[in-house]
């Protein structure tokens, strides 16, 4: 009896252990899907600070969305390629080493320099009127007639190597506040025709990104209220330095006008 009772109390014992280190250690956390975020400077985060010192001119930034998506989703691996500066055959020719066929997802903003983006810019912000709409009706020739074709390349490589990898493809916010009474700079004109290169380029990433299945991520919508000219910006206007942050978002423009975005759609 007593080698019974012995027993009994042992057992008990052992259970109330086992139990408090259930309740003490809690369920084993889940991996996130394997992440590879890809891109340009939209997705490596020029303007958010907090600067990847190894990143050196690709100005990847711990602040950016992929960065912050990664760290509150813990994936059980994390690539950081997006680069500034990149365009397409950056993407095809560099940045895809980290897919395989065990990522799960992928994201990236690609096609705004292919376009010329910089170059729109600096020509609105130093020339006429009329100069900036020549540039910016150049540019959407080239996104509705070219861009698509480009694309369709860095699609089709992204799904070769990560053929099982959700791809969400995000957009670019409209650069200004077209509903402000009073805005520094550059012409109403100006504000007008970039937002329509930002729309023009939008749409037509959204309807290639769709012929491939996969998710788009509009930020217009989260940018909404935002723009420059908005009093509550979520983009940097024109920066002296560091000049590259210049028409870039913030670090309140990833966290609160991407990171939902991706959240909406992962």
């Amino acid at each position: 009896m007593r080698l019974t009772r012995s027993l009994t109390a042992l057992a008990a014992l052992a259970f109330a252990l086992v139990a408090a280190l259930v309740l003490t250690t809690g369920p084993a956390q889940a991996a996130g899907p394997a992440y590879v975020a890809l891109g340009d400077s939209y997705s490596a985060g020029n303007g958010a600070g907090n600067y990847i010192s190894s990143s050196g001119d690709c100005h990847r930034s711990n602040s950016a969305y992929p960065a912050l998506w990664a760290g509150a989703h813990s994936p059980s691996s994390f690539t950081f390629a997006a680069c500034s500066g990149a365009v397409t055959s950056d993407v095809t020719g560099s940045q895809l080493g980290g897919l395989n066929s065990s990522t799960g997802l992928v994201t990236l903003t690609i096609g705004g320099n292919d376009a010329g983006f910089s170059d729109v810019m600096t020509t609105c912000v130093t020339g006429s009127d009329s100069t900036c709409v020549n540039r910016v009706n150049q540019a959407e020739t080239f996104v509705r007639n070219t861009l698509p074709g480009r694309l369709d390349t860095v699609y089709n490589a992204i799904r070769a190597k990560a053929p099982n990898a959700r791809v969400v493809v995000l957009g670019y916010p409209d650069m200004y506040d077209l509903s402000a009474w009073f805005c520094v700079g550059l012409s109403d004109t100006k504000h007008q025709k970039i937002n329509e290169a930002a729309d023009v380029l939008d749409t037509t990433t959204a309807s290639v990104a769709a012929s491939h299945g996969f998710a788009f991520g509009d930020v217009r919508p989260t940018f909404h209220g935002h723009e420059l000219c908005s009093g509550d910006d979520y983009l940097h206007s024109l920066v002296i330095s560091p000049s590259w942050e210049s028409y870039h978002p913030t670090a309140t423009g990833h966290s609160a006008g991407y990171l939902p975005v991706l959240n909406a759609n992962d």
